[in-house]
């Protein structure tokens, strides 16, 4: 059902697409959860945190829960299970106790110079890899929520309809992709299932605290992006959206992250208001994009984290005009151009001019825009090539489509933007 945790993570983003607008915190359960909920988080722009959880096991059956723990001393009973097993306070209170202290210690090896997020009054989003019992995301829920979250969401790639059932009891929400009758194990559902470890746990923290949200002025206006720079990055790639999409685009947030694994940092941000949206002619007006874009790139190149890289531009529909017309700029530094079911006849005029070299990727049965992209090659004299997605439409929704355009867009940039 899915190559990896990554790929797990990615297009459950996508489904979750719609939560952006109510700012929610990601938490991943540890350790498989976490790579799943770092996609999940970046796809909706928010932080991302693990949740530490123990379920409480009845002692003659630890698989049955009499309650959960987490930290700050939350504690979960459920009284119905103590009545029906007649387990003793004090069974209670010793294996309280044993689970306490290891969520303590999980909890220190996990974030060793942090606390936890404060969850109070937001929208939680809790994220694992899949659910077979559905024991450890019900205690997640019930944690989340005596840590006072307003609204929990329980995501997952895969679980059975029985267990989804069950836990709609304690979330919100449950948002689940595959959801076969029967399910013997997670691992069968991925191609690669490697254990996660700890340190990659912690790797993955840090880096989701590397995402900086930023406002970048354009003359009078400031726009919202948002940066991410992987360790020792090799050059910066920034983001112009197409008509009707925004910085929150969850296939130009699957690129980016693609971008991120091969050491580039990404730059995603809004090249139009809110109320200029609402506007359509806006969106058609190159010159105006193509403005921002390159007081954008100036801010890149002096923005201390990314000050010094190359920079190159991937385009999306509308948006590769514009990133075609700032390139044509003279004194624009922008070394490569990625074109993604471009409009590059929209900047026809300043096609010549273009220097950086330039990628542009059609979907195979997007006919009318792949007539538009060979008209415009011709009047390319920059490095330039062709390349079409085969049975791929302009949204490259097929499956595979987009994997290949990332693919492809990240061998074009680690080639053409040499370390600074």
């Amino acid at each position: 059902m899915f190559v990896d945790r990554h790929d797990a993570g990615v297009r459950l983003a996508e489904r979750l697409a719609g939560l952006v607008e109510e700012k929610p915190v990601v938490l991943g359960l540890p350790r498989g959860g976490v790579p799943v909920a770092f996609e999940v988080a970046r796809g909706l722009g928010a932080p991302l945190d693990v949740i530490v959880v123990r379920k409480l096991g009845v002692p003659v059956q630890p698989e049955l829960g009499f309650g959960a723990i987490g930290e700050g001393g939350v504690r979960v009973v459920n009284p119905a299970v103590v009545r029906v097993t007649g387990v003793t306070e004090k069974d209670m209170a010793i294996v309280e106790e044993r689970e306490r202290q290891e969520v303590q210690a999980r909890a220190r090896r996990f974030r060793p110079d942090r606390g936890p997020l404060d969850l109070a009054g937001r929208t939680v989003v809790i994220v694992d890899d899949g659910v077979a019992t559905g024991g450890t995301a019900r205690a997640a829920c019930q944690v989340a929520r005596a840590h006072g979250a307003a609204r929990v969401v329980l995501a997952v790639p895969v679980g059975t309809p029985d267990v989804l059932a069950r836990l709609r009891q304690d979330a919100d929400e449950v948002i689940c992709l595959e959801t076969p009758s029967a399910l013997w194990g997670i691992g069968v559902c991925y191609s690669d299932f490697t254990q996660t470890t700890d340190q990659q746990v912690v790797e993955l923290l840090r880096r989701a605290s590397d995402q900086l949200d930023v406002m970048v002025d354009v003359g009078p206006l400031r726009l919202p992006g948002r940066l991410v720079v992987p360790e020792n990055a090799v050059g910066v790639v920034a983001f112009v959206h197409g008509s009707g999409s925004s910085r929150h685009s969850p296939r130009n947030r699957y690129v980016a992250s693609v971008l991120n694994q091969a050491g580039l940092a990404t730059f995603l941000f809004d090249l139009l208001t809110v109320d200029e949206e609402h506007d359509r002619l806006n969106v058609f007006d190159i010159e105006v994009l193509a403005g921002r874009l390159g007081r954008v790139t100036t801010w890149l190149a002096d923005e201390p984290r990314v000050a010094g890289l190359p920079i190159g531009y991937f385009g999306a529909s509308t948006g590769a005009a514009a990133a075609l017309r700032a390139a044509a700029e003279p004194g624009n530094q922008v070394a490569a151009v990625v074109s993604r079911g471009g409009r590059p006849d929209l900047a026809g005029p300043c096609l010549p001019a273009v220097r950086a070299a330039t990628l542009l990727i059609v979907g195979g049965r997007d006919e009318s825009v792949l007539d538009l992209n060979r008209w415009a090659r011709q009047r390319l004299r920059c490095e330039n090539r062709l390349e079409i997605v085969p049975d791929a439409t302009h949204l490259f929704v097929e499956p595979g489509a987009l994997e290949i355009v990332a693919g492809l867009a990240r061998d074009w940039f680690t080639d053409r933007l040499p370390a600074g």
